[in-house]
Order: structure tokens, then sequence, then C-alpha cells
């Protein structure tokens, strides 16, 4: 009688040990300080790049196991706000990246170092080399990404026809070609496209048609607006100041993968 209930109750342990490994990423618990933006808003659109192979070093970039928008709480309720100025004008925001580990900045600092150079990466610095990346101010070994407090996006038309799937097999242009040869963005046409190491991704380049130079505008002020502050090297990149000293996380980003 007695191993009987001993061998139910090991069996009980084991079962509970195997039902814990088996919990999802998302369903682990995050930093009081930080939360999912979905929870927030589901209604923003995201599209997180370095989750899957749609990005500069051409695939999944170290800690993103998934592809879920994570940001301090603050940050999503002032985003929330900007999602809402842009619905009534038909308009979505759409998050490219939120928080970002610690271990994917250092593994962009050894793909920059790396001392090779493909056709596929000089389509994102078509003016110079990428181990030039990190002393010219596009990339930092140190984000504000990491703290949650730092996102990267674009603006959605909701009136527009869902354009073309990015193609990985595909030789697009570099990011400052015309919009139909470069590689696409499913989103507005700020004049280059994502993660564009180029003076003409600088928000104030005047190297954009006036068109782009609206959507540029559009975005930069509504985000203003509610609090954040763009980063001048890139029009896509905006901060949250104002919120102490922000420690910098390194758990992986959970969630949906990628494309």
């Amino acid at each position: 009688m007695e191993k009987a209930v001993l061998r139910n109750f090991a069996r009980i342990v084991v079962g509970l040990f195997a039902a814990a490994l088996s919990v999802p990423a998302a369903a682990q618990p995050l930093p009081d300080d930080l939360v999912l933006l979905r929870a927030i808003d589901p209604s923003i659109q995201q599209d997180l790049r370095y989750a899957g192979v749609n990005n500069f070093m051409g695939r999944r970039i170290a800690g993103y196991d998934g592809a879920e928008c994570v940001v301090k709480r603050p940050v999503g309720l002032g985003l929330r706000e900007v999602q809402r100025e842009l619905r009534g004008q038909n308009l979505s925001l759409k998050m490219l990246d939120c928080y970002r580990p610690v271990r994917a900045s250092r593994d962009m600092v050894a793909w920059a170092q790396d001392g090779r150079e493909t056709a596929f990466e000089r389509r994102y610095n078509p003016g110079f080399s990428k181990r030039e990346l990190f002393r010219l101010g596009y990339i930092a070994e140190r984000s504000g990404h990491s703290t949650g407090a730092a996102v990267d996006l674009t603006l959605v038309d909701l009136t527009a026809p869902r354009g073309p799937a990015f193609d990985p097999a595909k030789a697009y242009a570099d990011c400052t070609a015309p919009e139909a040869l470069r590689a696409p963005e499913g989103a507005v046409e700020m004049g280059t496209g994502y993660d564009c190491s180029d003076a003409k991704a600088h928000t104030a380049s005047r190297a954009i048609t006036p068109r782009q130079r609206q959507w540029r505008d559009t975005l930069n002020a509504a985000m203003a607006r509610h609090g954040f502050v763009n980063y001048a090297k890139e029009w896509w990149h905006f901060s949250r100041p104002g919120m102490g000293d922000l420690q910098a996380y390194d758990f992986a980003v959970p969630g949906r993968r990628g494309n």
C-alpha cells in the first residue's frame, strides 16, 4: 500500500515538472515594470524583424525567441494614445523592434566585427562598411531598447491594399533605392527601408520627396505629442525620456515567431 502511494506521488511530481517545462515562453512572467504591448493595445500592428530573417543580419538575432513587443508600461500607454490619435486618420502604428535583450546587442557587435560582408548585408549600409556602424552611431553596444523604453516603428495606411510579402531569396536593391526596387515594408513610404544606415534615413533628410516628408512628419509629430523623442539618424527610432535610471535586461523576447 505504502509503495503504491509513493509511486503515485512520484508520477504526480514528474507530471508537474513536465508541465512546467512545456509552458510557452509567452506565459513566463515579465519583470514587474515591463508589459506586452498587445495587452495594452492589440490594434497596434507588430512585425518584429529581429525574430526572423527580414533584417540587416539576415537571420534571427540572439535573444529573439519570439516576436512579441515588450515595453515599459508608460511606453505602452503612450503608444496607445498615439494609436488612438492615428486611428482617426485611418493609420496604425507598426512595431518593428521593442525590448531588445542585451545578448542581441552583443550579437550585433560580433556580426559587425566578423570581417565578412555580403551583398545582402550591404543593402542596409550601402555607403560604408558594416564595421563603421557603431562608430557612426547607427548601432549601440548598450541600447536603450534593452530597458524597454525605446521602440522602432512605422506607419501603416489602413486604406491601402496589402503589398507583396518579403522574399528572402530575392535580390532586392539597397535600402535607399525607390520603393518598388527594395525589400517591401508593408507600410507607408518613408523614403528608405527600416534599419537603413544612410544619411537619407536621417529624420530631417532633404533627399526625400514631399510625400515621404509628410509621412515622416506625421509620425514624428504624433509621437512627440505623447512624450516620445526621435533619434535624428533614424526616422523609425523613438524613446520615452524622463523615466529615471533604467535597468537593462537580458531575458529572451517571448511569444510568436517572426518571418
